[in-house]
């Protein structure tokens, strides 16, 4: 507690001597609506009556609404106890503000409640107290308490008291109000505040496209700021990356990790083409930064209206779903958990797992638990039965009017939601029509073309110890096409011959790299793709087959792959780095 000398004024504030209560009162009452100073108005307010009823000191208590402490705010007298906290109920001063009842005490000697610790710190003497509360109706403020009359005998009397009271009842309501009118302009300016940042989020989310254009959303927050968002933006070749992801909790915290979220997507998703590994990026940056526990559920995905192909990876969110053309519907459940929980998420080669799928013409819906979760007029639940019910109805009515619909249910005039509604649809309708029932060739035969249905999609560490991972998958899937025991062994041995090529000299010494293998079947014929993501391309002329007869090592791994597949042929992969082997197996 601080300690310093202070006289009492020789004259009241301003030097004006206010002998006439109700001058005083008038005094009192102008200086606290005037002034912009509560603080100030306060301590004057103080020594005026402290002057007035010719004391030694005087303090002046307010109850913290936080802590329910009484602090001393003003002080006036040879000792400043300003900033002094005291117990609720504590001291005679504590009483008067508990009991709502003024107080005169002639000799504090024999009163137990007197608090003697502050004369024993300050070495100033109290002997008698003159006390009254600052109330409004129940609503405890303070009270003000003057010590030790110099004139008139030494002792305070009624008339003092009533005087005190009138005082004090004027300058409760006065801080009361100054009170209220602070919390009306910081209510104002945070409000100000919000309606700003949510404008700024607002304009994270993607421009409305033009009519026509695959991708559509909507986000409908259930306060200013939302935790719920989705983002998209084209390449130059047409592909389109989308996203679609919810932040745990409410408020601001979570307004700002979600700003964070759509803004790495966009800058990250510009040198990441691939949805796993960019989603991997996006963990990474998450859990270094997220506070608080913090998490983000996220769907991340490419989708290329040239071929209807769309690659996807889902971390702890909602199954998207996809409703096709014929009216199936296939859903796609989240094979790693949200964003922000761990580092150790993604694959050695620091990827989220990735499904692939083509649209075919159907539509893919990515939505947040704020639709399935949303109360009908009713007040049942909407569900996913409701959702798969409203989005079915894909074959019938245009992905705006679907998307109208779900936030009429779901959205009524005067009431409130109770989660934040966002959901995002990709259209393969239009395009799927340009395109025809053949996918048209790409500029150049790429990593992403489907050669005809896919049968099995693997992607793994280039690890000796993921070689019998891919054998035992291309064997299933052999056996699957309807192959012959002899025939599926060959395929095997030569599918595993050339993932351990790339085991063995895909990657430099201590770089860990990633193998993808892929099985198709179009007509007759077996497609095996394997691709590498090596920076250093395969020099295609020097991958030949060695002469049986020259004993050495090397080279006969691929005279054998040659031998079992009719057409073996190195592919420019569609994006990024690496090399794709083509290899194709006639099986009937």
């Amino acid at each position: 507690m601080e300690t310093s000398a202070k006289t009492v004024p020789a004259a009241p504030p301003g030097g004006e001597d206010l002998t006439d209560p109700l001058e005083l009162l008038a005094t009192l009452s102008e200086d606290f609506a005037m002034s912009q100073d509560l603080d100030g108005a306060m301590a004057r307010g103080l020594g005026h009556i402290v002057h007035n009823l010719g004391a030694e000191a005087g303090s002046l208590f307010l109850v913290d609404q936080q802590s329910s402490e009484l602090v001393c705010v003003a002080c006036i007298g040879p000792v400043d106890i300003t900033g002094l906290r005291l117990e609720g109920g504590q001291g005679i001063v504590g009483q008067c503000i508990d009991r709502n009842v003024g107080e005169i005490v002639r000799n504090v000697d024999g009163d137990p409640r007197f608090h003697r610790a502050v004369d024993k710190e300050t070495g100033f003497k109290t002997l008698s107290v003159l006390c009254a509360p600052m109330s409004v109706r129940d609503e405890r403020v303070g009270a003000v308490q003057v010590l030790n009359k110099v004139h008139g005998g030494g002792l305070f009397g009624f008339q003092d008291l009533n005087l005190l009271k009138v005082l004090t009842a004027s300058m409760g309501l006065a801080i009361r109000n100054a009170r209220l009118a602070s919390q009306l302009v910081e209510q104002e300016r945070i409000k100000r505040e919000l309606e700003l940042a949510s404008e700024i989020q607002r304009s994270l989310l993607p421009m409305k496209t033009d009519e026509g254009f695959p991708v559509s959303g909507l986000n409908v927050p259930a306060r200013e700021m939302s935790g719920d968002f989705f983002n998209y933006f084209a390449f130059d070749d047409g592909r389109i990356y989308f996203c679609l992801g919810d932040v745990s909790g409410k408020g601001m915290d979570a307004a700002m990790l979600m700003a964070k979220a759509s803004s790495l997507f966009r800058a990250l998703g510009k040198a990441w083409h691939e949805p796993g590994r960019l989603m991997g990026r996006l963990n990474e940056e998450i859990c270094e930064t997220a506070s608080m526990g913090r998490f983000i559920t996220m769907v991340v995905g490419l989708y290329d209206p040239r071929t209807g192909m769309v690659r996807l990876s889902n971390a702890g969110h909602e199954p998207p779903l996809i409703f096709r053309r014929d009216g199936g519907m296939e859903d796609f459940p989240a094979d790693a958990p949200p964003l922000g929980i761990t580092p150790l998420a993604a694959d050695e080669n620091g990827a989220f797992p990735e499904v692939e799928f083509n649209l075919d013409g159907g539509t893919l819906y990515v939505f947040t638990d704020g639709v399935t979760e949303g109360k009908l007029a009713d007040g049942s639940m909407f569900d996913i039965k409701g959702v798969t019910r409203i989005l079915g109805r894909t074959s019938e009515e245009p992905v705006e009017a679907i998307l109208n619909t779900v936030r009429q249910i779901l959205c009524r005039d005067g009431e409130e939601l109770r989660d934040d509604l966002t959901l995002l649809a990709v259209d393969d309708t239009a395009a799927r029509a340009e395109r025809g029932d053949d996918i048209p060739s790409l500029p150049r035969r790429q990593s992403d073309d489907e050669p005809g249905e896919k049968l099995l999609s693997l992607r793994l560490p280039a690890r000796p110890d993921r070689l019998k991972l891919i054998r035992a998958a291309v064997g299933e899937a052999a056996k699957a096409s309807g192959c012959s025991s002899k025939i599926t062994h060959d395929v095997v041995i030569a599918v595993d011959e050339a993932c351990q090529n790339v085991v063995r000299h895909a990657y430099p010494e201590g770089v860990s790299g990633a193998i993808r293998v892929d099985v198709y079947r179009e007509g007759s014929d077996l497609i095996f793709h394997i691709r590498d993501f090596s920076p250093v391309p395969v020099d295609v002329d020097k991958v030949r087959p060695r002469d049986l007869d020259d004993i050495k090592p090397g080279g006969l791994g691929t005279h054998l792959i040659r031998e079992v597949m009719e057409e073996v042929e190195f592919l420019q992969p569609a994006e990024g780095s690496g090399n794709l082997l083509r290899l194709v197996k006639t099986i009937g």
